[in-house]
């Protein structure tokens, strides 16, 4: 480098160049230099590493190599060449080409920030791009990686404008770590919070959850170091911190919608007083309608409400959006002041809420409109209209 600046103070001697216009001239001339290099990375070199990308069939390097990366990294190449040749100008030991180098090395180290967190951005939307880590909500981890890196290119900043070692404020911070933790305490929590998500599968994005200490019930849309974002039902967000999601309980639908089908667990209440055993008629006409065998109408005595029972299952095996192939039962619950509960416990295979719900209405309405033909009454309390009707006939 001695050298170069030898040789290139003398030629500028040589034109009769001396004194401030020396150093003028000098700038000019790095400036042109750096303006040149950043014009032929942008126009010349940039266009044939697209070019190249595009041509390869690999995915990773699409990422890699995008615009941002690409911009930052012609972004480098000006303040280094003028880091390297601005000696060139000045004196060694010019103030002024302190304060310039100094400047240089901020923006250096700017410029690299950014240029990291491209990459990373980059890394983040390669990982969406894999089956195995696409589900993963990964976005907290990145924005870690991003805020230490940002944390260093501030250190090193400060060391620069303080003319101290890094490593000396690296020991002051230590000195300072409770303040830090108590400061970042959410983001610390956020992170290893976001990992355990990660680690053990409890959380993707795309996931229907319910968390009613939250007010959250919908479909989770982002994940990221201090919030995971969830839709409600109702189009309203609600933001709940990633540690709450470890440290509290929740429930996540994600196994419901890999599953053959979807739960629906309800019951009629039948009115105690309605149960009885059926007449030789009715035991005639369920057995023509096949709802009870020959075999048990010889045996005798049968009570409507068993052959209630069959009935159901027999009507929710028929049904098309029924999954027979996973549990399928009628039972009896403990009796209630509001009557006997039946409930019936199946999978359908709609895991969609409109088509789930309309499944349950059908067969819940066609089970109050068919109860009667079995001599049951589903148990209902007396409303103001039948203590009306009630006075008017005493």
């Amino acid at each position: 480098m001695m050298e170069l600046s030898n040789k290139w103070v003398d030629t500028l001697h040589a034109w009769g160049i001396h004194g401030i216009m020396l150093q003028i001239v000098t700038v000019a001339a790095i400036l042109v230099i750096a303006f040149i290099l950043d014009y032929v990375c942008r126009r010349g070199i940039i266009p044939m590493i697209r070019k190249v990308v595009r041509k390869t069939k690999i995915e990773w390097d699409d990422y890699l190599l995008n615009d941002k990366v690409l911009d930052n990294t012609c972004h480098l190449i000006p303040p280094i060449v003028i880091y390297l040749l601005l000696p060139l100008a000045f004196p060694p030991q010019s103030p002024l080409l302190s304060y310039l180098l100094m400047f240089s090395q901020i923006y250096i180290v700017v410029v690299t920030v950014r240029l990291i967190n491209a990459v990373i951005s980059s890394l983040y939307e390669l990982s969406n791009r894999s089956d195995k880590l696409k589900d993963r909500p990964l976005k907290g981890v990145y924005q870690m990686m991003k805020m230490v890196v940002i944390g260093v290119g501030a250190i090193i900043i400060f060391s620069l404008l303080l003319d101290k070692d890094p490593s000396r404020l690296l020991t002051g911070l230590g000195a300072s770590a409770a303040i830090l933790m108590l400061v970042f305490k959410d983001t610390i929590m956020g992170l290893v919070a976001g990992v355990q998500l990660s680690a053990y599968d409890m959380l993707r994005p795309g996931d229907w959850i319910s968390m009613p200490k939250y007010g959250a019930d919908g479909i989770v849309q982002e994940v990221t170091l201090n919030t995971v974002k969830v839709q409600n039902w109702d189009n309203t967000i609600t933001t709940i911190p990633p540690y709450a999601l470890v440290s509290d309980s929740f429930q996540n639908w994600r196994g419901m919608r890999e599953s053959g089908g979807r739960r629906i667990k309800r019951s009629l209440h039948i009115d105690m007083n309605s149960i009885r055993f059926c007449t030789a008629d009715e035991m005639d006409y369920f057995a023509a309608q096949g709802w009870i065998s020959e075999a048990e109408k010889a045996g005798g005595q049968i009570v409507n409400l068993h052959v209630f029972c069959h009935y159901i299952e027999r009507y929710l095996r028929s049904l098309q959006e029924v999954n027979t192939g996973m549990t399928l039962m009628v039972r009896q619950l403990q009796p209630l002041p509001e009557g006997l509960p039946v409930e019936l416990y199946f999978f359908t295979t709609h895991k969609d809420w409109i088509p789930y719900e309309r499944l349950q209405a059908k067969v819940f309405e066609h089970l109050f409109a068919v109860i009667g033909t079995f001599g049951l009454r589903v148990y209902q309390k007396p409303s103001s209209l039948d203590l009306e009707r009630m006075n008017r006939s005493i």
